[in-house]
């Protein structure tokens, strides 16, 4: 049996900015509403709640209260050395691991082939799923940044900028990563790798452990890992690490390699059935 394709002639089916007909509702409100849809869904999905939201504030509290592991904070408190990790940890959780598995289930069940074929169209499906990674990312960063706060943490406000541009190339390279697998391996297989990537990435990927802290070779490929390279931004935008701007600078650009390079690859090879 020959693959089903969703319609590309159509461009209202494509394109989310054209218009779809004189009952469809307008292009923006489209995308909210899948925005809307995807956001709720996520956040009642007790396993996907787990990952993106308890996981994370117990990693803070274990951390930064217990000395189960050993973290160097040069004179900085733990907490501050924490938490700009942790913080980086849910952007991974959120646009990278939630993603990868909900869309490749998505897929599988024809749900994504059916969108397609809808006024949202594929533009505005795959703008209302960055959109909802944007929204659970915002409720993540009160919910750590809170709790993180109640334990002692002062994160320099003048880094705040920096921390907002190192969350949304760490968000484009994670949501590409998670569409690149999604689009391109069975459901099951995503829903295994995607959890064995996570645990990897937070034990050895330089996110809770600054990659200068970690033994060679390990302390190289942290560094030049989207996960390290997240978390090498913000524990210098937050205060979390004494990091001159040649190092910020190089972290940036990793950020700014993997987003541009995955999105390429995802575009490239995503399969919409």
């Amino acid at each position: 049996m020959s693959r089903i394709e969703p319609p590309t002639e159509d461009v209202a089916h494509t394109d989310p900015a054209a218009p779809a007909g004189p009952n469809a509702a307008p292009a923006a409100r489209r995308v909210l509403a899948r925005a809307g849809f995807e956001t709720t869904t996520l956040l009642r999905n007790g396993e996907q709640l787990l990952l993106v939201a308890i996981l994370p504030v117990l990693i803070l509290i274990g951390l930064s209260r217990g000395g189960l592991v050993a973290i160097e904070t040069d004179g900085a408190s733990r907490i501050d050395v924490v938490a700009p990790g942790v913080l980086a940890l849910a952007v991974m959780s959120t646009a990278f691991t939630s993603q990868a598995i909900s869309t490749a289930f998505d897929r599988r069940s024809g749900v994504l082939r059916l969108m397609a074929t809808t006024p949202l169209g594929r533009g505005g499906l795959l703008a209302g799923k960055v959109l909802a990674v944007l929204a659970v990312e915002a409720l993540q960063v009160l919910l750590i940044g809170g709790v993180a706060l109640a334990l002692g943490w002062a994160p320099d406000p003048a880094g705040i900028p920096l921390a907002v541009l190192g969350i949304g190339l760490g968000t484009l390279a994670f949501t590409a990563l998670a569409l690149l697998m999604a689009g391109t391996m069975r459901a099951e297989a995503v829903l295994a790798t995607a959890n064995l990537v996570w645990v990897l990435l937070l034990v050895a990927g330089g996110v809770v452990i600054p990659p200068e802290q970690m033994p060679e070779p390990l302390a190289s490929l942290a560094a030049l890992l989207p996960s390290g390279a997240l978390a090498e931004v913000l524990r210098a935008a937050l205060g979390g690490a004494a990091t001159s701007a040649g190092e910020v600078a190089g972290a940036l650009a990793v950020l700014a390699g993997w987003a541009v390079g995955l999105s390429l690859a995802a575009r490239r090879f995503f399969r919409w059935a």
